[in-house]
């Protein structure tokens, strides 16, 4: 099994090519589907965070919106929720990862080398695109503002940075372009397992 890491920012079109790794046979295991997973009515991470931070229970689930007031209040909330959520988010890929049968696997993780996450993989692909058109992709979605966007941004690694880091760079131009490119990742990463 080759664990390939799918990083990007924000805007650079990692859920639409992590689909298209898919669609070449590949599992995917997605860190932030995890978190939806842990978090909602029923998830691991409901009992903790109900002793933790009783006020970030909503609907039996765990609220976002509550856990980003938290954290905006209390400056140590960050590191104690991480606590919480990063071994329950390692639990939920080692179950993925027991229960699949594919050659490839692709962990689509956000912020993979701002993590440190790269260390356990066997290659990294980075997506990325020109800042002008993720710009354009965020605020389009009408979920943000260009502030909110900003703010993200600016935690998030660079994509020069990422893509120098990277053993596959994968450009999200065109949708076309992007397959192309996933292909001969895999297409590579097959000739890799066939010779090892």
């Amino acid at each position: 099994m080759f664990l390939l890491g799918l990083t990007g920012s924000i805007g650079m079109g990692k859920s639409t090519t992590a689909q298209m790794f898919a669609d070449e046979g590949c599992a995917v295991w997605d860190a932030d589907a995890a978190v939806h997973r842990l978090y909602a009515k029923g998830g691991a991470a409901v009992a903790p965070f109900a002793e933790a931070f009783p006020d970030a229970i909503e609907d039996g689930g765990v609220s976002r919106a509550r856990l980003k007031d938290i954290i905006a209040q209390d400056h140590t909330a960050l590191r104690r929720i991480e606590q919480i959520v990063h071994p329950l988010v390692g639990q939920d890929r080692a179950a993925f990862l027991a229960q699949t049968s594919a050659d490839i696997v692709v962990l689509d993780i956000p912020l993979l080398f701002e993590t440190g996450g790269e260390v356990g993989m066997d290659a990294v692909a980075a997506v990325i695109v020109a800042p002008g058109v993720q710009e354009a992709r965020v605020l389009a979605r009408g979920t943000m503002t260009r502030e909110q966007f900003e703010t993200i941004r600016a935690k998030q690694m660079p994509a020069p940075e990422k893509a120098a880091l990277a053993d596959y760079v994968i450009t999200t131009d065109t949708l076309e372009h992007a397959r192309a490119q996933v292909q001969n990742v895999v297409s590579d990463i097959r000739k890799k397992i066939a010779h090892a």
